[in-house]
């Protein structure tokens, strides 16, 4: 690729002609094959959304939250009062198609529509919802929304020592970026903070894989994967190659 020079000499960045501030995310419903991705409603999801957190015994899913774990669920349902009306977090719950049963809840967040740049965070996995279809679809949801609208960056960040979030971010294709050292105080201890991206440019073959592993196709009879995301994502990259080599010309 050619560098880009200012009239100063310096090298700058390409251009990006026709530039304008992105959409913010809709509060409206992402419906997937597996899942909803819908927005968040006290009223309609804190009772299932408590239950389905009540399954984690020993509160492990908790441990790397910047909230919880809530001892009721009148202290649960207070707190998701307070996300209701928020656009910034902007929070949905993720619901199982086939009973409607609300097992998890995330959102968009650090929402930057000038420079077309959006987080997903705030990830409340219950144990019903833990490696299963519905929580890879619902990351595919919210990625493919943001970049439909023309976000050229999605973020994740976790605790640098929470070992578990890192494999799922470099599982979903996020590449990691680095360490924020001392980034965070929260439950009155530091965090360090791992940054994980995904760019436009990569969104294309992304979601191909996404699309081809979330096939039926994929899954027996008992709803387990065929093959992995890992491996899916593989195979695209491996495909994608041979498909330019097949269409370069070649000097004798």
């Amino acid at each position: 690729m050619t560098t880009r020079v200012n009239e100063l000499g310096l090298p700058v960045g390409p251009e990006l002609p026709g530039w304008t501030a992105r959409p913010r995310p809709p509060r409206a419903v992402m419906q997937g094959r597996y899942c909803r991705v819908e927005p968040l409603d006290p009223d309609r999801h804190a009772a299932e959304l408590h239950e389905a957190n009540s399954q984690d015994r020993e509160g492990r899913m908790w441990t790397y939250l910047l909230s919880g774990p809530f001892e009721t669920f009148d202290a649960y349902r207070a707190w998701l009062e307070t996300k209701r009306g928020s656009d910034d977090p902007l929070f949905f719950a993720f619901v199982v198609a086939a009973s409607g049963r609300a097992v998890g809840l995330g959102s968009y967040l650090r929402i930057d529509p000038a420079n077309g740049s959006v987080e997903v965070g705030h990830l409340q996995y219950s144990p019903l919802m833990q490696r299963t279809a519905v929580a890879t679809e619902a990351m595919y949801l919210m990625m493919k929304t943001a970049f439909e609208l023309g976000y050229r960056r999605y973020e994740w960040k976790c605790d640098a020592l929470n070992a578990r979030s890192r494999r799922a971010a470099e599982r979903l294709g996020f590449t990691f970026e680095g360490v924020f050292r001392q980034a965070v105080v929260y439950k009155g201890r530091n965090r360090d903070t791992a940054w994980f991206s995904i760019i436009d440019s990569e969104w294309p073959q992304l979601d191909a894989a996404y699309r081809r592993w979330l096939d039926p196709a994929n899954f027996d009879a008992t709803g387990r994967q065929l093959v992995s995301l890992e491996e899916t994502r593989r195979r695209q990259r491996t495909s994608r190659r041979d498909v330019s080599a097949e269409t370069c010309n070649f000097p004798d």
